[in-house]
């Protein structure tokens, strides 16, 4: 097995384009075997995340390296060393719903940047896995930020407004209509 030093070393060589190739052919071998085939990155297991694209609208994936923490999985936006940010941290930004597909299990997870203290946790626990990330850091000009992947129960493509609770004040049920105004008095 190659050492984490050495897929460091080879991801940072050949660039954000080249990353972005070598993941065009990841993720249909990822899918065809059911994520036997190119499921990790050293020790490190590997998820395809489907993201929704901030400027097309189109579903967009990508393998990346990941942590589980318990129910939550956790990336870095390293882009192998590249001081590029990758394109899914830019569509997660604008649009936080995804799907993350681990094997052949599918799930929509909601995803925020760690801050302060559980930064520094989660990447300790990273590094622990996959090396590579302390010499990213060696090359970046940037700090990489720390994704935190929560399962959630909506659809991909869903708008959180869509689905508002209406209905928890008699003014919003009533805006809904919902409600007639002898309902509101």
């Amino acid at each position: 097995m190659m050492s984490d030093r050495f897929v460091a070393k080879f991801t940072n060589t050949i660039g954000a384009r080249g990353l972005r190739a070598i993941g065009k052919l990841n993720v249909p071998a990822y899918r065809w075997s059911g994520g036997r085939i190119a499921n990790k990155v050293g020790d490190g297991p590997v998820l395809l995340l489907t993201t929704t694209g901030r400027k097309s609208g189109e579903a967009r994936t990508t393998p990346i390296l990941y942590l589980a923490q318990g129910e939550a999985m956790v990336l870095i936006e390293t882009n192998g060393g590249n001081e590029k940010l990758p394109g899914w941290s830019h569509n997660l930004r604008a649009k936080p719903l995804a799907e993350v597909e681990i094997g052949k299990r599918k799930l929509m997870v909601t995803a925020r940047v760690a801050e302060g203290a559980e930064r520094a946790e989660l990447w300790s626990a990273c590094v622990g896995q996959y090396a590579g990330f302390d010499d990213y850091l060696k090359w970046l000009k940037r700090t990489p930020s720390v994704w935190v992947l929560e399962p959630t129960t909506k659809a991909r493509g869903e708008d959180d407004e869509s689905h508002a609770d209406v209905g928890t004040t008699r003014e919003s049920a009533a805006a809904a209509a919902d409600t007639t105004p002898s309902d509101i008095i």
